[in-house]
């Protein structure tokens, strides 16, 4: 857990852009580019910052679509799930969770034939619900120290 609002404002930083140099982090903060890198280099050895990476807008790769896929597993065919499911190239995140479905995937898909073909896939597995997304309300949102209160 971070105690420290400066390790607080770095991670902050890191958020909105991981390309950020350890010395501009430095100016801001008001501390050395090796006491950042210290900083930075102890908050991933803790598991705080997992790693860094490129967000693509999957639009400009051909995915046309983007969908939330929910699942509610056949009797037995969890285990085989969770263990096919790092294979479906489609799946860039899914969720274990409680409720009537026991899984949610975010999908990206080139068309609607593509998208019945991942269905097809995943249907001997359980029962389907499909959610297109249309757009992006919320994405990336950094996480905070602070509480969000909604007015």
């Amino acid at each position: 857990m971070i105690k420290d609002d400066t390790n607080w404002k770095i991670l902050m930083l890191l958020q909105q852009n991981a390309r950020m140099s350890n010395a501009e982090i430095g100016r801001i903060v008001g501390l050395t580019s090796p006491a950042v890198a210290d900083r930075i280099k102890k908050m991933e050895d803790l598991g705080v910052i997992k790693g860094y990476r490129v967000d693509v807008a999957h639009t400009t790769t051909g995915h046309q679509l983007k969908a939330i896929i929910m699942l509610k597993v056949f009797s037995g065919r969890l285990q085989p799930f969770l263990e096919k499911v790092s294979e479906f190239k489609e799946v860039i995140n899914c969720y274990r969770i409680t409720g009537i479905e026991n899984i949610i995937m975010e999908v990206l898909l080139f068309d609607q034939s593509h998208l019945e073909e991942f269905i097809d896939k995943v249907i001997l597995y359980g029962e389907t619900r499909t959610h297109i997304v249309l757009s992006n309300v919320v994405e990336n949102r950094p996480i905070t120290n602070k509480r969000r209160v909604m007015r």
